[in-house]
């Protein structure tokens, strides 16, 4: 556990650091499997379009924790996005002889194929095709707005 702490905290650190060095101007690379480029910062903004893992992308202006971003390879596509979306150091977008996204993904948090092993042999008895089918599911902007309207929440703005 302590371990996992350290780990933890080093990596909010990097992070961190990364984030504290995103100015306008500056190069920076998509590190997520796809991201949505909205019109603003708020949750519900209008998307204008996506961006995938290791797409490089222009840093236009800054605001707090989000950053917006126009794409190296396609000047038109501009859009704001949380900065932990985004990395200073390059990626390389994987083929199928390499990391799927989901690995890279548990990667970034400290967690690969021998740490799952791991987990699988210490503890046979759970679920994880339940772990997996959670993990697919996949909710709209327009049933997540009408849950938050529904139950008087805030809108995440």
């Amino acid at each position: 556990m302590k371990k996992c702490f350290i780990v933890l905290c080093l990596f909010l650190l990097i992070t961190g650091f990364a984030a504290a060095q995103v100015s306008a101007g500056g190069t920076l690379y998509v590190s997520v499997r796809q991201v949505a480029l909205k019109s603003s910062t708020g949750f519900f903004a209008s998307t204008r379009g996506t961006l995938n893992y290791g797409d490089r992308v222009t840093v236009v202006r800054v605001n707090g924790r989000f950053v917006e971003v126009r794409s190296a390879t396609n000047s038109s596509v501009t859009g704001w996005t949380a900065s932990a979306n985004l990395s200073a150091r390059q990626v390389v977008a994987g083929n199928t002889s390499t990391a799927t996204a989901r690995e890279v993904a548990l990667a970034g948090k400290g967690f690969n194929q021998e740490v799952e092993q791991s987990y699988r042999n210490q503890n046979r008895s759970l679920n994880y095709a339940d772990v997996d089918r959670i993990e697919a599911i996949a909710v709209s902007e327009a049933d997540l707005r009408r849950f938050l309207e529904d139950g008087r929440l805030r809108m995440g703005e």
